[in-house]
């Protein structure tokens, strides 16, 4: 549980040191190089980083978002099929990068195990 932890928190601030000089697939980076140095067992291995990268996501396009009144989330979120609602489109977009981020760290955990091998 302790390991969970400590990955949930070390995801999100690589994550967004990461998020500064990287494109969006700095999440992807950053939920591999925490998998490969803290390894997690299970179905954790998965929902650790997703749920990080939610959190993450999530909090940063609410704050994004915020600064402007939501004009921009709610003409994304009428053009999806989300009624215009900004915070589904919020939900959706930390969705989007948790599934991201779940499969790197999966991918890291399988490389982390191959090389041990050899």
């Amino acid at each position: 549980m302790k390991n969970n932890i400590f990955n949930f928190f070390a995801t999100i601030l690589l994550a967004l040191l990461l998020s500064f000089a990287l494109p969006w697939w700095s999440v992807m980076t950053a939920a591999l190089a925490t998998s490969l140095f803290f390894p997690l067992k299970k179905a954790a291995v998965f929902f650790v980083p997703f749920l990080a990268i939610l959190v993450f996501w999530g909090t940063y396009s609410f704050i994004l978002s915020s600064g402007n009144d939501y004009t921009l989330a709610k003409r994304i979120a009428t053009l999806l099929p989300l009624d215009g609602n900004p915070y589904v489109l919020m939900l959706v977009t930390g969705c989007v990068g948790g599934l991201a981020a779940g499969i790197a760290a999966v991918f890291g955990k399988q490389f982390a195990s191959y090389a041990s091998k050899k």
